[in-house]
């Protein structure tokens, strides 16, 4: 799968989430983050199981007008993955890059990942605010005729897994 339009590396790409996480995810789902739950129905198999490859999707929100989507990079617990997403983090004061393997914990009372807090660059930590999501879409489709591949780039050589756990179980 080919980066977005004007970067040259997947990690390069500066932008909004959507297509960030169709490059990376293999996934071809087009419209707002928020939609792409829906649109999954009956044509993607989505479950409440984080893989890698996957794309986690957010709900609207007010601090989430248009939802986001990020995909799985890497799971490290059964509540702690990393994700490789964009338009999160600012970064050199503008939002929109690309950052790979974000520490992304649930925090569901059911654990079923319908609940999360993100790791924001920003603050260095995982962020306070608890941002609803509906699931994950797998690349896989219903009619099995074909399967996404997710991008080479997606997770690093070398993760920061101590990292992550301890960021999320602070």
């Amino acid at each position: 799968m080919s980066a977005p339009a004007r970067a040259t590396s997947l990690l390069d790409y500066v932008g909004q989430c959507v297509p960030f996480a169709r490059a990376a995810s293999g996934i071809q789902i087009y419209g707002d983050a928020w939609t792409w739950w829906d649109k999954a129905a009956g044509v993607y198999q989505r479950g409440e199981t984080p893989r890698p490859g996957a794309v986690i999707v957010f709900a609207r929100t007010a601090r989430l007008p248009l939802g986001h989507v990020a995909v799985i990079s890497r799971v490290v617990d059964r509540r702690v993955v990393m994700v490789t997403h964009a338009n999160w983090s600012r970064q050199n004061g503008e939002r929109g890059h690309a950052e790979q393997d974000v520490t992304l914990t649930d925090v569901s009372p059911y654990n079923d990942w319908s609940e999360v807090k993100v790791w924001y660059r920003d603050m260095e930590g995982l962020g306070s605010t608890v941002y609803p999501t509906y699931g994950f879409i797998y690349g896989k489709t219903i009619a099995r005729r074909a399967a996404a591949r997710p991008a080479p780039e997606l997770t690093s050589r070398d993760p920061d897994y101590v990292g992550a756990l301890i960021d999320a179980y602070r």
